[in-house]
């Protein structure tokens, strides 16, 4: 049997099996496994190990839409969490390739993903507040929420789990080092049934220059002698 002869099922399935590159390339072969691979029902799950797959045309981006995961865990991710006033030339080139890559995606995502039930972001470090923020606005049925070593997100996108959260049941923050302990605080007593992790985080060295930091430590120790 030729594997076109089989039902739409069991191609749905078979094609479950494959990654993302490998269905684009059946898909080329012919018209009815190009529709397999168009099927919304393929692309429930999604997941992305560098900035870079998110440009390409091997996937669907749709309301099936359920789990979404970026996890970037290449040597690269460091340069990219280095606080932006200590940044060399060469470090801002290569942050600048692909700083909205991430963040442009879960646009789209927010604008056609309403269904989206989890979200893994690791090693995202140019993903902001506000992005996340939109994301939870468009997509109210949003139950997991992890954030592993996104250093640009801060209190303010726990603020936003504490308005438009309502669904959340899990919330990652981890190696966030601008999330502070009174931001955490607020979303266990406003969201007191979340299941909320924050490893090496709110102990974390906020992005915060020397000069302030300097003045912080002087208006303390003024304070003190008083």
């Amino acid at each position: 049997m030729h594997i076109t002869q089989l039902n739409r099922e069991c191609l749905l399935h078979l094609f479950s099996f494959l990654d993302k590159n490998s269905r684009k390339s059946l898909a080329k072969t012919c018209h009815k496994l190009l529709e397999v691979f168009q099927d919304p029902l393929l692309w429930s799950l999604l997941n992305f190990h560098s900035p870079a797959e998110l440009k390409k045309d091997n996937f669907l981006l749709g309301p099936a839409l359920k789990y979404l995961s970026i996890c970037w865990y290449s040597e690269r991710v460091k340069v990219c969490n280095v606080e932006d006033w200590m940044k060399n030339n060469f470090q801002k080139d290569f942050c600048n390739r692909h700083e909205n890559t991430v963040s442009d995606f879960l646009l789209e995502v927010c604008n056609r993903c309403p269904n989206l039930l989890s979200l893994t972001l690791s090693g995202c470090g140019h993903v902001t507040d506000d992005c996340l923020l939109l994301l939870l606005k468009n997509c109210p049925n949003l139950k997991t929420l992890k954030l592993e070593n996104c250093v640009r997100i801060t209190d303010q996108t726990l603020e936003a789990v504490t308005l438009y959260g309502g669904s959340l049941q899990t919330l990652h923050v981890d190696f966030c080092r601008n999330i502070t302990q009174t931001g955490l605080e607020r979303v266990r007593e406003k969201h007191p049934s979340i299941m909320l992790r924050a490893e090496r985080s709110a102990n974390m060295i906020p992005d915060n220059k020397p000069e302030k930091k300097l003045m912080f430590e002087k208006a303390s120790r003024k304070l003190v002698q008083l």
